[in-house]
């Protein structure tokens, strides 16, 4: 006689297997908020007013379960107690990656989504963006998982289990899936084993994915890093330009400069990975954009050098000669400052900016698009890092200016020069002098103004005398 299962009784006789051996393997303990005390790490840039803010607590009753505290210093590290929490540890703070999502860290961490939720006052999951700080909640005895993975297409539960050495249950268990039959592809899953796999939350391509620092900030320097399976090329997009990506031992490598004026919020950034038959493999994710915190100033120009018949074309000038990548990278480590006194600055990189045309009703609004150096007339001008000259001349706003192209899209200018020692094409070595400061252009005095171009962005020159990119 021939007997036939209905999809419901299959998936029935599935859970009740799927129970028993549940009873029969031992699987890894989940964590248990109890009441108690709840302790919370201070983080670079926390006043205890954040603290309670974040926390949805009185400033007063914060101050009051911390008598041992100063209000008015906090270092990082420091051991706060939130009042009123039902929740007894420690309360770490994790910076959002790429492939995190809600989903994922209630898996990794084996915290419920609702107490994650709660923690961090979530309206929706998609508030997650990468760059965003989250609350995690630690206990003594809460088991983490830290090695993430994922079901390919036309994978099972069970192969991908194999592939980890694990089974298809403990993964049921540890990832809170309704059974064996749950696991979607390309989901972040987390396993007990150290086997690798594709990088959390990506397409099956990629081996792994980042951008730093994070958050983004206006006028930073991004490094996106990714390694994907032999073959593969990769491209993408952060924000609205195409980011262009060179090979570092491993890793495609792209670097991308944070316009100064871009709104703070959330944006899309995008890879893809396309195999050596054409076939893509892509990923999207919105990171989060912070302020640069700048200040603001008025000058008082003449009009001739803010009116737009004059600024425009040199504008366009200057980003046709920057918006060129080519495939060398001829700097090797940290920028030297350019300057001959190297910390004296007479005005910082993306300040606000109105000009005003002196005697006229002429006014714009922009930003300072470099670093400005103190000294007169006739001091040295050095070349930060190696490269190449592709711009030496006269400009109406700039002044007496030089441009070098250091390889992969960066880019040195600069502006208002007295005497210019060099020429398109040659090439000039870091440290070598490449002119003399000067007062020529829109200035309101002598001096030395440097900027830095990541791919057709002007970025914070600091940033390059601060640290080595990639």
């Amino acid at each position: 006689m021939e007997i036939r299962l209905s999809f419901k009784m299959y998936k029935r006789f599935l859970t009740l297997l799927i129970l028993t051996l549940l009873l029969t393997f031992p699987l890894p303990p989940a964590a248990s908020a109890q009441t108690g005390e709840a302790v919370y790490i201070v983080q670079a840039g926390d006043t205890l007013y954040y603290i309670a803010s974040r926390f949805n607590v009185t400033l007063d009753a914060l101050i009051a379960a911390n008598p041992e505290v100063n209000p008015n210093f906090l270092s990082p590290g420091q051991r706060l107690v939130i009042p009123g929490l039902n929740f007894n540890g420690v309360l770490e703070t994790e910076v959002i990656s790429l492939g995190d999502s809600l989903r994922s860290l209630s898996r990794r961490t084996q915290v419920a989504d609702e107490q994650l939720i709660q923690l961090n006052r979530l309206v929706s999951p998609s508030e997650l963006y990468v760059g965003v700080s989250v609350i995690l909640p630690v206990q003594d005895g809460q088991t983490q998982y830290n090695t993430p993975m994922s079901v390919e297409n036309g994978e099972s539960l069970l192969e991908a289990a194999v592939r980890q050495g694990s089974d298809p249950w403990t993964l049921t268990f540890i990832n809170k899936l309704s059974g064996t039959w749950d696991a979607l592809p390309n989901d972040v899953l987390y396993s007990p084993n150290q086997n690798g796999g594709s990088a959390a939350g990506l397409p099956p391509a990629f081996l792994s994915a980042s951008i730093t620092p994070l958050p983004l900030i206006q006028g930073g320097t991004e490094v996106i890093r990714v390694q994907v399976r032999d073959g593969y090329s990769v491209t993408g997009t952060l924000v609205d330009r195409p980011l262009r990506f060179f090979s570092v031992n491993s890793e495609q490598v792209a670097l991308q400069g944070i316009h100064a004026l871009l709104e703070t919020g959330a944006y899309p950034l995008r890879l893809e990975a396309v195999a050596p038959d054409g076939t893509r493999q892509s990923f999207e994710q919105m990171v989060l954009v912070t302020s640069g915190n700048y200040y603001s100033e008025t000058l008082y120009v003449d009009p001739a050098t803010i009116d737009p018949a004059v600024t425009e074309p040199e504008n366009q000038q200057i980003s046709s000669v920057t918006s060129i990548v080519s495939n060398t990278k001829y700097w090797n480590g940290i920028f030297s400052s350019p300057a001959v006194y190297p910390d004296q600055y007479t005005s910082l990189y993306g300040t606000r900016r109105t000009y005003i045309g002196s005697n006229s009703d002429l006014t714009i609004d922009g930003f300072h698009t470099g670093l400005d150096f103190a000294g007169g007339e006739g001091l040295q001008i050095f070349a930060p890092a190696p490269g190449q000259v592709v711009f030496a001349g006269l400009l109406p706003v700039r002044g007496y200016a030089t441009i070098i192209d250091h390889g992969w899209g960066v880019y040195s200018g600069f502006w208002h020069q007295s005497v210019i020692y060099v020429k398109p094409g040659d090439f000039v070595e870091q440290g070598q002098v490449i002119g003399l400061v000067g007062g020529t252009g829109r200035v309101t005095g002598a001096h030395l103004h440097w900027e830095v171009w990541v791919n057709g962005v002007q970025v914070n020159p600091l940033d390059w005398l601060r640290q080595a990119y990639p």
